[in-house]
């Protein structure tokens, strides 16, 4: 039993709201009474969250306490009592409650007998432990009822007709009779996989005359790879899956691996115990595999805002509050969320346990998980396992070599600095036409009209016999983006690539040499970008270069870089240097915006040191931070050959490895928190606003939540979920599944189980079948297959005059319903019958074609490449969902937008659906395609080839009636595009085979579209 600091009893009575048998009887009692007034009324703002100027109402111990203006009641007093005073509006007190619903004057009435009586409460009212009763039907256990006694016998084939027939018996009415076959095997794959029966399944069944051929076409249904597409995808409804991360910015993200999950779980008939389990709290499993890790996907499918200026914590809260509401829709048939900022107002779910509820969610973390294949694991695990044999052998090799580091200091220590000669230049241009200045001090400034990408050539005489290096200081300016050195809007730059070229200086030795390119052996630099060493400069690769680092402290200042010669170069008359700095960084100006050359003949191997590190070797030891001496041991050991190639041979190894991470697949999952939060209840539902501080738990008015470890977990709620004593879970699934088969549950709000839902139109059916599902180990195939055997999912559809005028809503069942079949079927059945439908299952969204410009009025531009092959031709499940904006044909018919959980799809009618299938050209593809098929695969007779079309769209034979009018209007046709042969040169689709006249193929065509628009052709009978 779960204790409660405020007072149950008035929570299950909210019939007595303003009845009048207390005052007839002359007795008021305050649990039964009066708190079913004060929890309506006041608790919202003097409850247990919230308690506004001091007063609380949840109980007769607060009110005897009071607020800031003392007691709410004076016993026996009920003029002189603040209560009273307030919900009369008398004196200087504000009327209370201050919005509607106002109290009625016989619950004036009674709070006044009340306080007149003497106000008397429960004395143990704080301390009391008892659980919430309810006497409406949906929180009474579950009890299996008897199978009723019928008179037509014959017409029962499993006990769910005995239920149907009993209650149809007692109305007067009797059932329909059986749908034909075509109909029923149409039926039967629109309901289990979602596609057309082919005409190899059509002719099986019709052939097959022993008995049980229906149950075994059942039974092959249900071993299709389909059917999971099928059910899986009202499942998805349900888990508001989506591709894209919804709002304005509506980013994308890859959460696939769980919509793959969920197809396998259907086809594999992961009982639905597990089912639940897996997805609220597979990762909590003992010993939990990846797919298990992967099922909690179900509570990832939450929005997630990325626009600026949004609070983190703010959408935290919203997304856990989602699967708050989300679980108590899906599994409990509750509308839970009205609880967030108030008790609910008509079922008996305070807004304390709707806190409680959230606190089971309020530990987890949101991690990302990759997915690697068997190939990729392989893969990587070899590379951990040779990086981690690099790490140890590097780090023995460099404690062998450290042990000359000393000496090493030493000599380098020793030697003078480089003297650098500044160039003069002689000549300076820029490619791209970028105005370059020469500044007083020798250095180069962009004074105008810079370009995206440039190459500067800079050319500098220079009376050096030998030049061993060449400076590129890169310097600020006042003038440029934030200081400079670069024009980047960051004061960044990007030197793709550093060159050099040398010629002797006179005329005349001019002549006699061509100018060489010289290469360079190593480049320095004081500082470099990520990913952009200074080496990169001098790597012959115009995609890589040398940067600076963005990171505070190390941008906007001047920074330097020495390229060392491979051999030393110059002229005894002199030299001509040019030198050309590219910069080809694929983001526009990121260009030097002011630097200066120069050169120097000092030793190359003096030269391969920094110049920060010279700088610390003129420092005296006992002077250096600990960052400058870690640089120069860093530095020292870079001199070793064997440090290099090793250094190389794993940088080479963890490149690799990060190239396959980025190519794994990932997907979005729920994890335990290590530091568990503190969970408060939200005053009126806002975050920043907290109350008192609530532990895990669930509505008081349903079992006890067992816990399994100090505190209940989300696998503690799934457990709860689907114990047979929990009245909802199993009767909320089932109903769902009765929708699905019979276009309504025998409880039509199949979210709201509670108290403003409408009852079961067959109760004991129900119950009889959420029992049913228990014992069948909650197997969702096995409880399906009951549904589909059963006589009363095999009636006609047909509607009966005498059905009208007793029952126009077939609320009593007897007869099946025609439906229109969902958005994604719609279009899977015109590929279906076009022959184009692919059957390749799994994988990342796709992208099919659609009208062009769908995404120029989206607030954030998105891509939709075109996916070539068969992945054109996918189911609709497999289609990528944008939240913003979804494939266009899905909410013309009715698809729900993800952004909260669909338990039922709505189906309207407008003539956008219409105009769609008539003129979207992907559906006139789908007509070509299957004329071409009809010409191809058809027998060769005009009648013939009309009875096929008809079999492979409507799976039943032609009336004598649709026979004449088709032969009528394909002849129209047909001379039509003989008369007017480009018109059907328009019509015929590209791959129309040579021995194929145009005439022909075009006069199908028009067929195909009007066998595609048929009403008949997107109805389930």
């Amino acid at each position: 039993m779960r204790n409660r600091l405020m007072t149950i009893a008035g929570l299950t009575v909210l019939s007595c709201l303003g009845g009048m048998s207390p005052l007839v009887a002359g007795t008021v009692n305050f649990q039964r009474d009066i708190f079913p007034i004060l929890s309506r009324h006041c608790s919202g703002c003097h409850g247990e969250a919230e308690q506004e100027s001091g007063l609380r109402l949840d109980g007769g111990r607060w009110a005897h306490r009071g607020g800031d203006r003392g007691s709410a009641v004076v016993p026996g007093k009920s003029t002189e009592s603040l209560l009273y005073r307030a919900i009369t509006g008398q004196g200087d007190t504000p009327t209370m409650p201050p919005e509607d619903p106002q109290l009625s004057s016989d619950q004036i009435l009674l709070i006044q007998r009340w306080i007149d009586d003497g106000a008397h409460f429960p004395a143990d009212e704080p301390e009391i432990s008892v659980r919430v009763e309810s006497d409406h039907w949906a929180f009474q256990p579950i009890r299996r009822p008897p199978v009723p006694t019928v008179g037509q016998t014959e017409w029962v084939r499993n006990p769910v007709d005995a239920f149907i027939l009993a209650r149809l018996e007692s109305e007067g009415l009797v059932p329909s009779p059986e749908a034909d076959r075509t109909t029923l095997i149409r039926r039967l794959s629109l309901d289990l996989r979602g596609t057309l029966p082919t005409i190899g399944e059509l002719d099986r069944y019709l052939g097959d005359q022993r008995p049980g051929a229906y149950e075994r076409l059942v039974e092959r249904m249900f071993a299709s790879p389909r059917y999971g597409e099928r059910w899986g995808r009202h499942w998805l409804d349900a888990a508001r899956y989506a591709d894209s991360n919804g709002f304005t910015n509506d980013g994308e993200r890859s959460i696939w691996k769980y919509r793959d999950w969920v197809i396998k779980a259907w086809n594999r008939d992961l009982p639905f115990d597990r089912f639940t389990a897996e997805q609220l709290a597979g990762d909590l499993l003992a010993d939990a595999t990846t797919e298990q890790i992967i099922a909690t996907g179900f509570h990832r499918n939450t929005l997630i805002n990325e626009e600026g200026g949004t609070d983190d914590e703010q959408f935290r809260v919203e997304s856990i509050v989602d699967r708050v509401n989300t679980t108590g829709a899906v599994f409990l048939g509750l509308t839970i969320g009205c609880a967030q900022c108030h008790e609910h107002k008509y079922d008996p779910i305070t807004q304390r346990e709707f806190y409680e509820l959230y606190a089971l969610f309020n530990n987890c973390d949101e991690p990302t998980l990759p997915i690697p294949t068997s190939q990729q694991a392989t893969s990587l695990q070899n590379l951990d396992v040779d990086t981690q044999d690099l790490e140890e052998t590097l780090a023995s090799e460099d404690a062998q070599f450290m042990r000359g580091f000393a000496a090493w200091e030493k000599t380098m220590s020793g030697r003078p600095l480089p003297t650098w000669t500044t160039l003069n230049p002689t000549q300076m241009k820029a490619e791209q036409g970028t105005v370059l200045a020469l500044l007083d001090d020798q250095s180069i400034f962009v004074d105008s009209n810079p370009s995206s990408q440039d190459t500067y050539t800079i050319t500098a005489d220079v009376n050096m016999e030998r030049i061993t290096g060449v400076r590129l200081e890169a310097l600020t300016h006042p003038e440029l983006p934030e200081m400079g050195p670069g024009l980047a809007n960051n004061g960044n730059f990007v030197l793709s690539e550093f060159e050099l070229l040398v010629t002797p200086q006179d005329s005349a030795s001019r002549s006699k040499h061509e100018p060489q390119v010289r290469a360079f052996t190593k480049a320095t630099a004081d500082h470099s970008g990520a990913d952009y060493d200074v080496q990169n400069s001098i790597d012959g690769d115009q995609s890589t270069g040398w940067s600076i680092a963005v990171e505070e402290g190390n941008l906007n200042v001047g920074r330097e870089a020495v390229f060392v010669i491979a051999e030393p170069i110059g002229h005894q008359t002199g030299s001509e240097l040019v030198i050309k700095l590219h910069q080809n960084h694929s983001t526009a100006d990121y260009l030097l915006g002011r630097f200066r050359l120069s050169v120097t003949s000092a030793p190359p191997d003096t030269l391969e040191l920094p110049p920060n590190i010279r700088t610390i070797l003129a420092t005296a030891a006992q002077e250096r931070s600990s960052d400058q001496q870690q640089l120069l041991t860093t530095t020292y050991l870079a001199t070793s050959h064997k440090h290099r190639s090793l250094t190389k041979k794993l940088a080479e190894r963890r490149t690799e490895r990060e190239r396959l991470m980025k190519s794994i697949p990932t997907t979005m999952v729920l994890r335990r928190r290590q530091e568990p939060r503190q969970t408060h209840i939200h005053i009126r539902g806002d975050f920043l606003r907290k109350g008192a501080s609530v532990q895990c738990g669930v509505p008081a008015v349903l079992p006890e939540l067992p816990v399994s470890d100090a505190a209940a977990t989300r696998l503690d709620l799934a457990r709860w979920l689907v114990d047979p004593a929990n009245p909802l879970t199993s009767r909320v699934t089932v109903n769902r599944f009765w929708q699905r088969l019979f276009g309504r549950g025998l409880v039509e709000t199949e979210n709201d189980f509670g108290t403003q839902g409408t009852p079961p139109t067959h109760a004991e059916l129900l119950d009889w079948l959420a029992d049913e599902f228990v014992r069948l180990d909650w197997s969702m195939k096995s409880l399906q297959r009951v549904l589909v055997t059963s006589a009363a999912y095999r009636q006609s559809s047909a509607v009966r005059g005498e059905l009208l005028q007793r029952d126009a809503g077939n609320r009593l069942l007897a007869r099946q319903v025609r439906l229109r079949v969902e958005a994604e079927t719609v279009r899977d059945i015109c590929l279906s019958a076009s022959g184009l439908l692919s059957s390749k299952m799994y994988g990342p969204g796709v992208y099919p074609p659609q009208p062009q410009g769908i995404y120029s009025f989206t607030q954030r531009k998105k891509s939709w490449p075109e996916s070539p092959g068969e992945n054109r031709y996918r189911r609709g499940m497999y289609t990528f969902f944008w939240r913003s904006s979804p494939y266009p044909f899905l909410p013309t018919f009715d698809a729900p937008d993800a952004n909260t959980t669909c338990t039922r799809r709505t189906r309207s009618n407008t003539p956008l659906q219409a105009l769609t299938l008539a003129n979207d050209t992907v559906f006139f593809d789908m007509a070509q395609e299957l004329a071409l098929r009809v010409l191809t695969e058809g027998p060769p007779e005009l009648q013939s080839r009309i009875r096929f079309v008809f079999r492979l769209c409507l799976s039943r034979p032609a009336q004598d009636s649709e026979l004449e009018h088709l032969l009528r209007f394909f002849t129209h046709q047909h001379e039509h595009f003989q008369s007017n042969p480009e018109m059907a040169q328009a019509v015929v689709p590209v791959n129309c085979p040579p021995h194929i006249p145009h005439t022909d193929a075009a006069a199908w065509t028009a067929v195909a579209r009007v066998m595609l628009n048929l009403d008949e052709f997107i109805s389930r009978e």
